[in-house]
């Protein structure tokens, strides 16, 4: 057997530490908020091991725990998304775990279900489907990314025999658009289908919407008579500096249900076993530390950051866009010379910035400045490769 050998690894945080901050300056990207510092709590993290191991809901056999601090992180996102006083959630490691919890929940009540969700969904949905073995049909969607509803309901008349798994998007991955939840489930009761789900991945925009509503946006939270389950991610809007989410159902799912498993003294309840007890303190501290009215500014400010962004970028000839309520700026793929400074994710149709809140006005002019000053040099490089005119 090799043996590893004791090095000393401080230049090594070191040189990470200032990669980290470099890279920070431009990755404007990635819906990822790191404006809340949480240096109070590094006392709970040197020789302390936290397991929220199965429900939160029970303690189980140790007390190397955070499940009371849990349950009401749980309750306070609860509340902010409106949902009733039957409900039930978690704190799991992203908002994809909150999906597929959803997904395995409404596989168990319904082993026919057929999932619906638009094809500006999270690219994991796809491979939750093939996991659960649930069929999967795509819905088109609109120019700004939001579900075709007309669409769904064509495809759930289709099959009117098969109970429905409707996955809503509250802040699409590259426009942030949120889908027409209320249309939604009026188009499953028109169409009288009562065995189904409404679930709705609102990573990013589910918290931000329901603490400052937009006029004209439609509600994508547990407020919606008809949507069973929420999720959203703690990493994005709460600034946990860890991937982590918060799972929301209106009403206990069956999971809730399971008796208690001998060697641990709790329900195995959740997708995953043992849960970091240290997740849930940040996210407590993020949500009863700062405060209902101090989230709400930060929403304000990132959406004044979004449209003074757009204007910016318009003024220089880009066609950006962003919707009424969105953190996110889209527009046309830029020159990949400005990628290569700027994290700036593109497909094929757009690339955007998202500006959370330590986005500032600064940044922002920093990368406009790039991108007139790219297509300048581009222009000055095209006029001197033109041949010149021969006299008359």
């Amino acid at each position: 057997m090799t043996s590893i050998e004791a090095q000393d690894l401080g230049p090594l945080w070191d040189r990470l530490g200032r990669q980290f901050i470099d890279d920070g300056r431009t990755n404007i990207g990635f819906p990822g908020a790191t404006d809340i510092a949480f240096d109070d709590l590094a006392g709970l993290w040197s020789g302390t091991l936290l397991n929220n191991i199965g429900s939160p809901y029970d303690g189980g056999h140790g007390r190397n725990h955070t499940k009371d601090l849990e349950v009401q992180v749980v309750n306070m996102v609860a509340d902010i998304l409106s949902a009733p006083p039957g409900r039930w959630g978690y704190v799991t490691d992203g908002a994809t775990e909150g999906t597929e919890h959803a997904l395995l929940d409404a596989r168990r009540r319904f082993p026919d279900a057929v999932i619906y969700a638009s094809a500006a969904a999270h690219y994991m949905l796809g491979e939750l489907a093939e996991k659960l073995m649930m069929p999967l049909v795509v819905i088109g969607v609109d120019d700004g990314g939001r579900i075709d509803v007309a669409d769904l309901a064509g495809e759930l008349a289709r099959r009117r025999d098969r109970a429905a798994v409707i996955v809503a998007v509250a802040g699409t991955t590259m426009t942030e658009a949120v889908d027409d939840v209320p249309a939604i489930v009026a188009a499953c009761d028109r169409l009288s289908i009562t065995r189904r789900r409404v679930h709705v991945d609102a990573a990013l925009s589910g918290l931000p919407l329901a603490l400052v509503p937009v006029d004209g946006v439609p509600r994508a939270d547990l407020g919606v008579p008809g949507v069973s389950s929420v999720v959203v991610s703690g990493h994005k809007f709460l600034s946990t500096l860890e991937p982590c989410g918060v799972l929301i159902y209106g009403q206990p799912p069956m999971a809730a249900a399971a008796g208690r498993v001998s060697y641990t003294g709790t329900a195995s309840v959740t997708m995953a076993g043992s849960r970091s007890g240290h997740t849930t303190l940040k996210l407590y501290k993020a949500l009863a530390g700062l405060g209902t009215e101090a989230h709400r500014a930060r929403v304000r400010h990132c959406r004044d950051t979004a449209a003074y962004a757009c204007e910016r970028l318009r003024r220089i000839g880009v066609d950006a866009r962003r919707h009424p309520h969105a953190f996110t700026v889209y527009f046309p793929p830029p020159p990949p010379e400005l990628t290569q400074r700027w994290v700036v994710p593109a497909d094929d149709r757009c690339a955007h910035l998202i500006c959370m809140p330590q986005v500032t006005r600064s940044d922002v002019d920093r990368f406009v400045a790039d991108w007139q000053s790219l297509v300048g040099r581009r222009r000055g490089l095209l006029g001197a490769r033109k041949p010149a005119m021969a006299a008359p």
